[in-house]
C-alpha cells in the first residue's frame, strides 16, 4: 500500500509550513478557553486529587496520540485523518471522516466566535447588540478570510503571535504563581467526589490536535514534523495545564466558587491589571483557535473536491498565493451564518461523538498500516488496544441526543456524497 497515492493533488498546496507552523496549529487546536474555567470545575469533582488528573489524563490520551504519530509519520498529503481513513477504507469512508470533521469544526468556529464576542463585551459592552454583533462577526470573519487567502505566511505569523500572546502570560502567571504561593491550606471535601468525571472533563481538554494534521500537505516535511508537533503538543499542554491549576490551587482560597479561576489568579498576583492581562489572553486564545480553524478545516472540502467527492469549484487555488481560496470563502460564509442565527447550538452535542469516531477509525487504519514504511509503535497491538479502550470510555459518556444527532449527520453525508460525486478536477 502506498498511502500518498490515495487522492490527487496535494502538491498543488505550497509546502511553506515549518515545525514551529505545524506546532503552533496543534497547540491552538488544543489550548482554548476552556482551561480558563476549568480548575473551578476539577476541583469541584476531584478535590485534593484535582492536581494529578492533569498529568494522568495527558498519559491517558497518549496513545490516542501514539497512534496519529506512527499514521502522520506514513503520509505526507493534504487531509490529516480524512487522507488516513480514506488510503485504508476506501474513498466513501475517506469523504464521511472528513465530512464528519468539517461539520463539527464549523460549528466549534461557530460557538468560539460567539465566545470571543462574549470576551470583547467586557470591554465594550455595546457589543451584546445585534446589530454591532454581526457587524463585527463580519469584520473578525471577513479579516481572517482575507489573510487565508492572500497571505498564507501572514495567517502563520499570526497565528504564531497569537499563540506567544497567549502562552506567555499564562506561563508568567504559573512561574510568579509558583514562586509567591502560600503553601496548601486546608479546604473542606467536595460533597460529591466524582474522579471519572473529572477525568472526561480532563481528558476533553487534550483533544482539538488533529486540526494541525490536516494541513499536512503544506508542510515541509510532513513525516518528520507532524510527530513530533504532536508529541510536543501534548507535553507543552500538560505542563501548562497542571501549572495554572496548582497556582489556582494555591491562590484562591475557595477555588470551587471562582468561575475565572486563571483571570482571578491574575488579579492576585497584579491586581485589576491582571485581571485585565488575563481576560486580555482568553481573548487571544479564541482568536488564535479560530484562525487555526479557518486555516485547517477549508482544505477538508479542497481535498474531497480534488478527489471528485464535492464539486471542482471548491479546489480552485488562488492564482497568486496558491491558497484553496473558494473553500476557504465557504467556510467563512458558513461560519458567519452560523454564528449570526446561534443554529449551530444543536449540533454541539455531535463533537464528542464525532472526534471519537474519527480516532477509533484511524486506530483501525493503523492496524492496516503496519507494512507501510513509518514509526512503528511498540508493543504490537498494545497501545492501539489502550487508544480503544480510551475512546470508547469517552463514548459510553455521550448522551443519545449525540448519537442520534450524529446518525443524521453521518446519513446526510451519505446523501451528499450520492449526490455530490463527480470527476476529479484538474
Amino acid at each position: 500500500m502506498k498511502p500518498d497515492d490515495s487522492g490527487g493533488g496535494e502538491e498543488r498546496l505550497p509546502r511553506h509550513l515549518t515545525f514551529g507552523a505545524v506546532l503552533f496549529l496543534m497547540l491552538n487546536g488544543i489550548v482554548g478557553a476552556g482551561i480558563f474555567g476549568m480548575p473551578q470545575d476539577v476541583s469541584r469533582l476531584a478535590g485534593d486529587a484535582g492536581v494529578w488528573m492533569f498529568p494522568l489524563c495527558a498519559l491517558l490520551i497518549l496513545p490516542v496520540i501514539l497512534v496519529f504519530v506512527s499514521l502522520g509519520s506514513r503520509f505526507s498529503g493534504t487531509g490529516g485523518p480524512m487522507l488516513y481513513v480514506g488510503a485504508t477504507f476506501g474513498p466513501f469512508a475517506g469523504f464521511q471522516t472528513g465530512w464528519a470533521f468539517y461539520v463539527a469544526r464549523l460549528t466549534a468556529f461557530a460557538a468560539n466566535i460567539n465566545l470571543l464576542l462574549t470576551t470583547l463585551a467586557w470591554f465594550w459592552p455595546e457589543l451584546g447588540g445585534s446589530i454591532l454583533k454581526a457587524a463585527m462577526l463580519l469584520l473578525i470573519i471577513g479579516s481572517l478570510t482575507l489573510l487565508n487567502i492572500r497571505s498564507p505566511r501572514g495567517t502563520i505569523g499570526a497565528l504564531g503571535f497569537l499563540t506567544l500572546a497567549k502562552f506567555l502570560p499564562l506561563i508568567g502567571i504559573v512561574g510568579v504563581g509558583l514562586l509567591v504561593m502560600p503553601e496548601a491550606a486546608p479546604m473542606p471535601a467536595p460533597t460529591e467526589i466524582d474522579i471519572g468525571a473529572a477525568a472526561l472533563l480532563v481528558i476533553y481538554a487534550y483533544v482539538g490536535f488533529e486540526s494541525g494534521l490536516v494541513p499536512g500537505g503544506e508542510s515541509q516535511a510532513p513525516k518528520k514534523d507532524i510527530p513530533r508537533a504532536l508529541l510536543a503538543a501534548l507535553f507543552i499542554s500538560a505542563a501548562l495545564y497542571t501549572g495554572l491549576y496548582l497556582v489556582c490551587d494555591r491562590l484562591l482560597p475557595d477555588l470551587v466558587a471562582t468561575p475565572q479561576p486563571v483571570v482571578a489568579a491574575g488579579e492576585v498576583l497584579l491586581g485589576s491589571v491582571g485581571a485585565v492581562i488575563l481576560t486580555a489572553v482568553v481573548a487571544a486564545s479564541v482568536l488564535g483557535n479560530l484562525m487555526g480553524a479557518q486555516f485547517s478545516t477549508p482544505r477538508v472540502t479542497w481535498r474531497m473536491a480534488t478527489e471528485g467527492q464535492l464539486p471542482p469549484i471548491l479546489a480552485r487555488l488562488d492564482p497568486h498565493t496558491s491558497m484553496p481560496a473558494v473553500s476557504i470563502v465557504l467556510f467563512a460564509a458558513l461560519a458567519f451564518l452560523l454564528a449570526a442565527s446561534g443554529s449551530f447550538v444543536w449540533l454541539a452535542s455531535i463533537s464528542v461523538v464525532v472526534r471519537v469516531l474519527i480516532y477509533l477509525a484511524c486506530v483501525a487504519t493503523l492496524q492496516r498500516m503496519r507494512d507501510v514504511d513509518g514509526i512503528n509503535l511498540p508493543g504490537g497491538f498494545l497501545i492501539p488496544a489502550v487508544a480503544i479502550t480510551v475512546c470508547l470510555y469517552l463514548l459510553a459518556q455521550a448522551s443519545l441526543t449525540a448519537w442520534l444527532t450524529t446518525a443524521g449527520l453521518l446519513l446526510a453525508g451519505s446523501l451528499l456524497w450520492a449526490l455530490a460525486r463527480g470527476k476529479p478536477a484538474g
